[in-house]
């Protein structure tokens, strides 16, 4: 069995989520310009609403969150359920591609290190490093207590460059166990820490903050622009 971290009162302010700005307006929808009239636009919005992954856990009909747990009400609650609803196939260092979770770091330059990799890897699949993407940060407040791995060595095979496979066996002993998340060391930058929150209730007063452009011109390290 394996050996649960301790958990860490946490009380961290200002947490920064990077998403692709395109998401970052969900109540506007790409689909309207495409409509005549009204009637066409409600045809159209049913359509979508049949593979929209968040409505269909917003209506208990994903097995990997309930309907129970999602958030309503709050500013920017739709963005809190997708974080939770729209899994990678292959999940990610804390989830599988079941249930999502919330990932933030603690500073913004991490969160950069985070998103940077990950797109750079995307590029070097295609060998092609030309691109400009703009992500928002979205800002986060978290009072509660979370399993923390932070330098436990025990944990060292959750941190793997290369493989999330220990990561997310741990992730899913903790969720059995009904765990809020899990701090942990970035991995792709030196110092900074990160949080994947497993609860959408404990992701606290979510607003918007900078606006980042991230451009390739060429070589796998992006420029990196403040638009706002």
């Amino acid at each position: 069995m394996t050996v649960i971290p301790k958990l860490t009162p946490l009380r961290q302010f200002d947490t920064c989520r990077l998403i692709p700005s395109r998401f970052a307006d969900l109540e506007d929808s790409v689909l309207a310009p495409l409509a005549e009239d009204d009637d066409m636009l409600r045809d159209l919005f049913d359509l979508d609403n049949a593979t929209n992954e968040r409505l269909r856990a917003e209506s208990g009909l994903l097995p990997g969150i309930g309907m129970d747990e999602l958030v309503f009400g709050v500013p920017n609650f739709r963005i809190i359920n997708a974080a939770y609803t729209y899994a990678r196939p292959e999940g990610s260092r804390f989830n599988d591609g079941e249930r999502g979770a919330w990932y933030c770091a603690f500073a913004a330059e991490t969160s950069l290190a985070e998103v940077i990799f990950h797109k750079t890897v995307e590029y070097s699949e295609i060998q092609r490093f030309d691109d400009s993407v703009s992500y928002q940060c979205l800002l986060a407040d978290f009072s509660a207590s979370f399993h923390d791995i932070r330098g436990v060595a025990a944990y060292g095979d959750c941190l793997d460059p290369q493989s999330y496979v220990a990561s997310q066996a741990l992730a899913a002993e903790l969720l059995e166990q009904g765990s809020m998340g899990v701090i942990y060391p970035s991995v792709r930058q030196q110092g900074g820490v990160c949080l994947a929150c497993f609860r959408p209730a404990l992701v606290g007063n979510v607003r918007k903050a900078q606006t980042y452009r991230l451009t390739w011109r060429g070589s796998p390290q992006p420029a990196v622009e403040i638009l706002s």
